[in-house]
């Protein structure tokens, strides 16, 4: 027998008597639970690597001593004893040593029926352990505290038995290395960096700590102990609801609503009382049970008591929008409200509540008749990345065939359509190639203008996973984002001089003859045009453009091209340029100049910012393409589609969202229905936008909330959330997934695709369906990419598209292995270009805005969730301390940021992270809305704004009174 067929023989031993045969290499732990036998652990999950620290997993082997079953590998022959009196009587023993000194209240702490049972306590009065021994001299000071300081999760150091399972989970799972072991004897406990309290350390509160503890140590406080009851550094009991009856919370198996990674969820649900105490990640093929701290603690904005439950029509007497407009935005920012951005007191008077039939037949007559008077193209559309497919589907068909227009858009034009622009045109598909967790067998990672610890957070954790296992990391960024911290090369280049840096790389693995060739000649084309354009990119010259030494740009290029095999992930930094085009272009080119696409560990992913952001474009949410991406300047595809709805379709491309606002204001654009968008804190040049959603003939919102965007609505539908509905979504690895209801909605408020047919079928053109399947099917018909896909055939993990046989596989995660979708992929030089606008003079900073972990695109969301909320409650100006040294600036002083658009007040963060010469900003924040400064020019060919590059001043507030947010 060969020796590789020796290493996979099955290894054959018994257990209790029962014969097993597994792999070589598996644990005693492991065998034992396939044959269906648990055996009993504290120190133990089956994803961390095991220790053997609390012993209460022994076996007997017939050796001398107890064997640990979670580090014992199974051996040929073994026969393994997991149950017998002397070991019950040595787990009981260990189990009472354990809760001695364990207080009895951390039990009551516990997330019930959820991952923070406590362990300890159920597997001692399943044993029947008693507390025979002493606990420490009660008239002492314990030294063992507890700490109430972080807003998630409460920290009772006298009920940690010391497993080691947080540490773990921290450094394996998380790859945060926050939490490890200070203090001795009596006094040893877990400690969070330099043993600072939980809440003033580098925790990232994504939760993995309680999720894994075993006892009450370490508790979800959202569902445990509300953050309310914080005071003092203690750690108050829950509620007795909480408490309580752990069969009265169901389980619900969904997704989480947040950002493209596609994370899937376990809901824990109080049915009664229609609210979801806690969720907890399960085994999904992008997460693997690991969640972020939005993924865990944000669901609570769903009951949030802001939620719309009526329709609401505007009273006549509120006409024109104008001066409302006016009254709630003009002047100085204000204060935030609790809980919430919008104040609803100043707002609300100007709506009346109406019924159902009167809103949706009031918004299909004005509709409708703007249609008849002007054209359909006097209409216009925002749908949502928030929605499921369905919806996507169903309002993009209604917008183009009920309305007679392709003026229909959502957020990808706000984050990667630069992207999607450059890969239909270089590789004829704007999906991604390899899934993330791909990572795992890359040589080599770049990862291009994108912060995905603060923006995918779960999808970082095997990035730095795979970096801690050999992938040499190079992460490129004008900002030092934390993922730099885990690279073996990190370049902070200049903002905007991305083109220059690549073609720089590109440059010299030509001249080295770091490319492959072979790949090139066989599957690409225009290689020649590339190769006299980079020519001009020395590394001399790229590094002089972007602000770095010329061996930064050779030291990249060295790593990149000695690679077997490569992958290439990029956000928007990249993206959001009025040159993102240009930018993706030079990644597509690296990526085909050295045979990086198609294979394992290989690829191009733009990381999707939305949980659907990815399937809304697949349904065709978006203006130049019906689903699938077919074009609808294509006569063969629009009769297609003609026949498919059974009604005649426009023939030019429509508007874009920042088209669609120009529209507004010049009064060629006269209604719009917006569903799930928020443009007035999305778009760039916020100033514009209000002007144009005030001049607007009318305006419907569907939403969850009363948002920016809908104070300026005559009629706003209140709508379902994602908690709250059955739909299919599809992240950023082209998997498609079901989400499915955990509440039922609030007051009157609908589903959001019943919603959109019956507008379709008022206006006069019938759109019905049994079921969201129904919808599904008839979407899936519409292409090649969903074609053998059924809501039945995803299941409960989904699918990968493209899936040729849904029966027996999962999909493809890795494609494009033989060819292009276009045939060959096709190389597009890039040459630099200037920004739209330049700092100097007056203006003489650099914005860079983006987003936050805790929060979400226009904080809609996140902001009514109260550990969200809690954990980052404001805006902020993050400068480099020598500009703020330069403008008398220090941490926590109120600053005036002004463009030439308009200012904004808040607080300044003073970080050498933000390149000298740069300003980041978030834009989650309505008081201090960072879009008020942005520039609304837009990349020409994939129309989307410049959020990463304008000219802005920065002044420090003497007199914080006078300024200050009222």
């Amino acid at each position: 027998m060969s020796e590789p067929e020796r290493i996979h023989e099955p290894v054959a031993l018994t257990i209790d008597g029962q014969p097993v045969e597994v792999l070589p290499g598996t644990t005693l732990w492991e065998a034992a639970r396939t044959i269906g036998i648990e055996i009993p652990a504290l120190c133990h999950d089956p994803r961390l690597k095991p220790v053997g620290v609390c012993r209460l997993c022994v076996v007997d082997v017939g050796e001398r001593v107890l064997a640990a079953s979670c580090t014992r590998q199974a051996e040929p022959g073994m026969s393994v004893t997991t149950r017998s009196e002397a070991l019950e009587g040595h787990r009981r023993t260990l189990l009472e040593l354990l809760s001695a000194d364990y207080p009895t209240e951390a039990a009551r702490r516990g997330d019930p029926g959820g991952p923070g049972a406590d362990e300890l306590l159920a597997q001692a009065e399943a044993l029947g352990a008693r507390r025979s021994y002493p606990g420490p001299d009660a008239s002492g000071a314990d030294p063992r505290p507890r700490d109430g300081s972080s807003p998630v999760i409460a920290v009772d150091h006298r009920a940690c038995i010391l497993c080691d399972r947080c540490i773990r989970a921290c450094d394996d799972l998380q790859e945060n290395q926050v939490i490890g072991r200070t203090g001795k004897g009596y006094g040893a406990r877990i400690a969070f960096d330099l043993d600072v309290p939980m809440g003033e350390s580098t925790c990232v509160s994504c939760g993995e700590c309680a999720a894994v503890c075993p006892t009450g140590a370490l508790v979800h406080r959202t569902a445990a102990a509300p953050i309310a009851e914080a005071a003092d550094n203690n750690v108050a009991a829950p509620s007795a609801e909480v408490a309580g009856d752990t069969a009265a919370l169901q389980p619900v198996d969904s997704l989480c609503p947040y950002c493209g990674v596609g994370c899937a969820v376990t809901y824990r649900v109080d049915g009664a009382a229609n609210r979801i105490v806690s969720a907890e990640g399960r085994d999904g093929a992008a997460n693997a049970e690991r969640l972020c701290v939005k993924g865990r603690y944000g669901f609570d904005y769903a009951t949030h008591p802001q939620r719309l439950t009526v329709p609401l029509i505007r009273k006549e007497s509120s006409y024109p929008k104008g001066p409302l407009s006016a009254a709630v935005h003009e002047g100085q920012p204000r204060r935030r409200k609790a809980g919430g951005v919008v104040n609803y007191d100043e707002v609300l008077p100007h709506f009346r509540e109406a019924t159902w039939d009167e809103a949706l037949e009031l918004i299909a007559s004005r509709l409708r008749g703007i249609k008849e008077r002007h054209g359909g193209d006097a209409l216009a559309g925002l749908g949502t990345a928030k929605g499921s497919n369905e919806e996507a589907y169903l309002f993009q068909k209604l917008m183009r065939a009920a309305l007679g227009t392709n003026n229909v858009d959502h957020c990808t034009r706000l984050c990667h359509a630069s992207s999607v622009a450059a890969l239909l045109e270089g590789i004829g598909s704007g999906a991604v190639t390899n899934v993330v967790r791909d990572v795992a067998r890359a040589d080599v990672a770049l990862v291009a203008g994108a912060n995905p610890t603060e923006n995918h957070p779960v999808a970082a954790t095997f990035i730095k996973q795979a970096a801690r296992e050999g992938t040499q990391l190079i992460v490129v960024n004008p900002r030092r984002i934390p993922l730099a911290d885990h690279a073996d090369l990190f370049v902070q280049i200049a903002p905007g001089s991305d083109v220059a840096f690549y073609n720089g790389m590109m440059n010299v693995l030509i001249e080295e003859g770091l490319i492959d060739r072979e790949f090139i000649a066989a599957r690409t084309e225009n290689f020649e045009a590339l190769q006299e354009t980079v020519a001009a990119y020395s590394p001399d010259r790229a590094a002089g453009v972007c602000g770095v030494a010329p061996e930064s740009i050779v030291e990249a290029a060295r790593i990149f091209g000695r690679a077997r095999a490569a992958m290439i992930f990029w956000g928007m930094g990249i993206s959001q340029h009025t040159y993102g085009t240009n930018n993706a272009r030079c990644l597509i080119a690296l990526a085909l100049l050295t045979g990086n696409v198609g294979r394992p560990g290989t690829g191009l992913h733009p990381l999707r910012g939305q949980n659907n952001v990815q399937g809304a474009s697949d349904a065709g949410l978006i203006p130049m393409v019906y689903p699938d991406y077919q074009p609808v300047t294509d006569p063969a595809v629009r009769k297609k589609f003609e026949r498919l709805w059974g009604v005649s379709l426009p023939e030019k491309t429509g508007l874009t969202v920042t088209e669609m606002m120009k529209g507004a204001l010049e009064g060629e654009v006269k209604g719009m229905y917006v569903v799930g968008e928020n443009p007035f804190l999305s778009d760039p040049n916020t100033n514009k936008v209000r002007r144009a959603l005030a001049n607007l003939e009318f305006l419907a919102v569907q939403e969850i909330f009363l948002t920016e965007t809908a104070e300026f609505a005559d009629v706003i539908l209140p709508a379902s959330s994602f908690l709250e509905k059955t739909g299919t979504y599809t992240n950023t690895d082209r998997r498609v997934q079901i989400g499915h209801p955990a509440i039922q909605p609030p007051g009157q408020a609908r589903q959001d695709w019943e919603l959109i047919c019956e507008i379709a079928e008022r206006i006069g053109y019938p759109m019905r369906y049994d079921s969201v399947e129904a919808v599904f099917e008839e979407f899936a018909s519409c292409g090649e990419s969903y074609a053998n896909l059924t809501h039945a055939s995803l299941g409960a993990r989904g699918k990968w598209y493209p899936c040729p046989d849904p029966e027996r596989s999962e999909g493809e995660p890795i494609v494009f292995s033989e060819s292009f979708p276009r045939g060959k992929g096709r190389f597009v030089p890039a040459e630099i270009a200037d920004p739209a606008e330049l700092p100097g003079g007056e203006y003489p900073l650099v914005l860079n805005t983006g987003r936050l972990l805790e929060h979400w695109h226009t904080g809609v969301m996140t902001r009514r969730s109260q550990a969200l909320d809690a954990i980052e409650p404001e805006a902020f100006a993050e400068l480099h301390p020598e500009d703020a040294r330069a403008s008398n600036v220090n941490e926590g002083d109120w600053v005036r940021v002004a463009s030439r658009r308009g200012e904004i007040v808040l607080r300044a963060r003073v970080r050498d992270s933000t390149r000298r010469g740069s300003l980041f900003i978030p834009f989650h924040f309505r008081e201090a809305a960072a879009n008020v400064l942005t520039i609304d020019a837009i990349d020409p060919i994939g129309k989307i704004p410049a959020f990463k590059f304008c000219a802005v001043r920065v002044e420090r507030l003497p007199d914080p009174g006078v300024a200050m947010p009222k």
